[in-house]
């Protein structure tokens, strides 16, 4: 469920008055930020003013309605409570467009019932649905009024997308429409290509090529600088095309500067938790939206056997998100981390933390602050990293084999704290792998958050709140890597 508490776009001083069902219809899109599909939400009214709003996909199932109603409900009361005091009244919209020979009023009516039990839930918590539309096809229908007059059976077109007076009022006051949630998650979704065989044999042959390395105690610090050096190569890379209005593309000219050989080194060595935070320090600058565009490209990567291991680069595309100030990007693919890998620490928190609407500014405070303790600035970094990519971190960007391999045991290298190849050097780098976690934990206290993890897996942020659990380790299809 996705749990949004301001509104979407840069907010201003203007204010936007909505009259009728169908402006709220045609405003929906802005509230949000981009068009729902297959959407339930639920947006809260103060005082005349909208407030919280939670959405989820309309279970298909009927039987799972009246939970859903349930959950929907008390998510989005008890946290306008927390923030606002509780709301005067909920507008409840069901988005869903025919898909076969259905029409949109045969929808509407298929889903009344839905409605009505997000009426009843809401009620029984003492807060009113003072409207309830559904949008199917390009038009509205509301089930609070009976006149045909104003509701026609047959629904009331919608406007067409940025032309009407509601569409006008909303840019001008600087509120935007992201492209389609579909589109958003396509950009994260693994390769459904011909060139998957070869995407997954170049991760089989990282991954056998890791356990000699494991065996043979290599550093895990030399490990994570191989990974973080070949990384910071390919999103270089990207740094040097043309820019693309067109997201399709940007990822295509992107994958083209993605050998499958580094994908597969680079998806490995991001299973390492110290690895993954240092790579999270991307998140701002000139560096952040390079690092992003890469961390879409390696979950596109993440296709077989090896879907689980897109909980890394899932969840670092949807920090970095987060930092820039895309909450929309952020919950989309840390929603997808979390089904990728429900144990996964990390997005759990980072999942808590953005629909709890918190500043991302205390995490961005702590990966800085490991990266001074390591004595490296981030113009020091793209030296550094320069002057080793002639040495060691050569053999991490050019050819297969051998040399592959010897990036992709990134993954292995984070046997945890106690491994025999670890100098005492590393071991005082320890602490700060578990910093970034602390200060989620940390602004999630300070909050006052008691919910039940978000995304889909349990967790609890408050005085309580558990450690890093010490996870599967996994390489590759049975190999090692510890969740986090």
């Amino acid at each position: 469920m996705t749990n949004h508490s301001e509104a979407a776009g840069a907010p201003g001083t203007e204010q936007i008055t909505l009259r009728n069902p169908s402006e709220l219809a045609e405003a929906l899109p802005y509230l949000l930020g981009f068009k729902p599909e297959d959407s339930i939400v639920l947006v809260a009214l103060h005082r005349g003013r909208f407030g919280g709003r939670v959405r989820l996909g309309i279970p298909e199932r009927p039987g799972d309605w009246p939970s859903v109603a349930e959950e929907m409900a008390k998510c989005l009361i008890s946290g306008c409570e927390r923030k606002d005091g509780t709301p005067d009244g909920i507008v409840a919209f069901l988005c869903r467009d025919p898909k076969t020979t259905e029409t949109g009023r045969q929808i509407m009516e298929r889903l009344q019932p839905l409605a009505q039990m997000l009426r009843l839930a809401c009620g029984r918590l003492d807060v009113p649905v003072v409207e309830a539309l559904c949008i199917s096809d390009d038009h509205f229908w509301s089930y609070s009024c009976p006149v045909e007059e104003c509701c026609p059976p047959d629904g009331t077109p919608l406007a067409a997308t940025g032309t009407s007076v509601t569409a006008a009022a909303m840019t001008y006051a600087g509120i935007q429409v992201r492209r389609p949630l579909q589109e958003m998650r396509a950009r994260l979704t693994p390769w459904q290509t011909a060139a998957v065989p070869q995407q997954e044999h170049a991760l089989d042959a990282a991954a056998m090529a890791l356990v000699p390395r494991i065996l043979a105690g290599a550093p895990r610090a030399e490990v994570a600088d191989e990974t973080l050096d070949l990384a910071r190569r390919v999103w270089s890379r990207f740094g040097h095309l043309p820019t693309a209005d067109d997201t399709l593309e940007t990822d295509l000219r992107d994958d083209e500067q993605l050998a499958h050989d580094e994908a597969a080194r680079l998806i490995l060595g991001l299973q390492d938790r110290l690895t993954r935070d240092h790579a999270a320090e991307w998140m701002e600058g000139d560096e952040a939206p390079l690092a992003l565009r890469l961390w879409r490209a390696l979950a596109r990567r993440c296709v077989g056997p090896y879907g689980e291991h897109a909980a890394a680069p899932l969840t670092l595309a949807g920090w970095v998100a987060w930092s820039l100030g895309d909450r929309v990007e952020a919950g989309e693919a840390l929603d997808m981390a979390l089904a990728a890998d429900p144990r996964y620490v990390f997005a759990r928190l980072l999942m808590e933390a953005c629909s709890a609407d918190l500043d991302p500014e205390p995490v961005r405070r702590s990966l800085r602050k490991t990266r001074d303790e390591r004595g490296v600035t981030p113009a020091e970094a793209n030296s550094e990293r320069a002057v080793a990519g002639a040495g060691a971190g050569a053999a991490v960007g050019a050819g297969t084999g051998a040399d592959a391999c010897a990036n992709g045991d990134g993954a292995a290298g984070r046997m945890g704290a106690g491994s025999p190849g670890r100098s005492s050097a590393e071991n005082s780098r320890e602490p700060a792998e578990d910093r970034v976690t602390r200060a989620l934990e940390a602004a999630l206290r300070r909050r006052g958050s008691r919910r039940a993890g978000a995304g889909k897996g349990p967790s609890r942020a408050g005085a309580h709140a558990p450690r890093r659990p010490q996870g599967r380790r996994r390489v590759g299809r049975q190999g090692t890597r510890r969740d986090g």
